[in-house]
């Protein structure tokens, strides 16, 4: 580790490739198993819970202003205590991360091959914006394996990583649209994966490669990093009740499997907006 960070305290571990990471107001952390399917949530006594069983492909999540979870996977769905609705299904073979913006709105990557298929051509995914009247929009095209996606902390820039290329894009967010939109990181060595943003602007990324969080101040320098022990870094968030937490979790490319760590940060996270649609 480099930087104000605390010693990584090992939550669970023996799963798949975990993603979607988010903690509630109960300290209860949220994620999934992307390959064997289902949302669980570990609660603070260690315990964890099924929340969605078996839905493969989850590989991100919001909470629902209404209670319940906005995921991704092969459509967009807002379940909530087991009953279903689907927000978005155009016959994608699926969806990546997502997140919302101040209005509760939804923003998400699509994926043009199947996540499980692989050697398959890949003619690119798009990022789309979920509206809270059912309005869709497709924000912009071009990403190979669309990943995090994150807001500065006053909602005028959106961070989008793109693991193939190993990048971290950023839009200026303009009235109803997104302008702008150029090279905030690049990494091809480490790459890019899931991403948070910090209350002082600096965006943390894991790096899939390189086997760390990875934080980069607002102009895109390269400053403090947690090392994990497992080379697949996919994804992390922040919660407790400061935000401070640093939840990380592995793709379980270690003997461990997948796993979730936690530390804690000298900064906290910008909070994650609950979804409206």
């Amino acid at each position: 580790m480099c930087g104000p960070v605390s010693e990584l305290e090992l939550l669970t571990e023996g799963w798949g490739l975990i993603e979607a990471p988010r903690v509630d107001e109960q300290d209860r952390l949220y994620f999934s198993d992307v390959p064997n399917g289902g949302v669980y949530r570990r609660l603070p006594s260690g315990e964890i819970e099924t929340v969605i069983p078996k839905r493969r492909g989850v590989g991100g999540m919001v909470f629902h202003r209404d209670g319940g979870l906005v995921i991704s996977g092969r459509n967009i769905q807002h379940v909530n205590d087991g009953e279903i609705r689907v927000l978005f299904d155009p016959g994608f073979p699926g969806f990546n991360d997502l997140h919302t913006d101040s209005l509760g709105r939804v923003y998400v990557g699509s994926l043009k091959v199947d996540p499980f298929e692989e050697g398959a051509e890949n003619p690119g995914g798009e990022l789309w914006r979920l509206g809270a009247e059912g309005q869709v929009t497709e924000m912009y095209g071009g990403g190979l394996l669309t990943n995090g996606i994150g807001f500065s902390p006053d909602g005028s820039l959106l961070y989008h990583a793109d693991s193939v290329p190993g990048r971290v894009w950023v839009s200026d967010v303009e009235d109803d649209s997104l302008a702008n939109k150029r090279v905030f990181v690049e990494d091809r060595v480490n790459a890019t994966d899931g991403l948070a943003v910090d209350v002082e602007g600096g965006v943390w990324v894991a790096q899939p490669s390189g086997g760390k969080v990875q934080r980069y101040t607002p102009d895109g320098v390269a400053d403090l990093y947690v090392t994990i022990p497992d080379p697949m870094v996919t994804s992390l968030c922040f919660g407790g009740a400061d935000l401070k937490d640093l939840y990380v979790v592995t793709g379980g490319q270690s003997q461990l499997g997948g796993c979730i760590y936690r530390t804690r940060v000298d900064v906290s996270g910008v909070p994650v907006p609950q979804a409206t649609i």
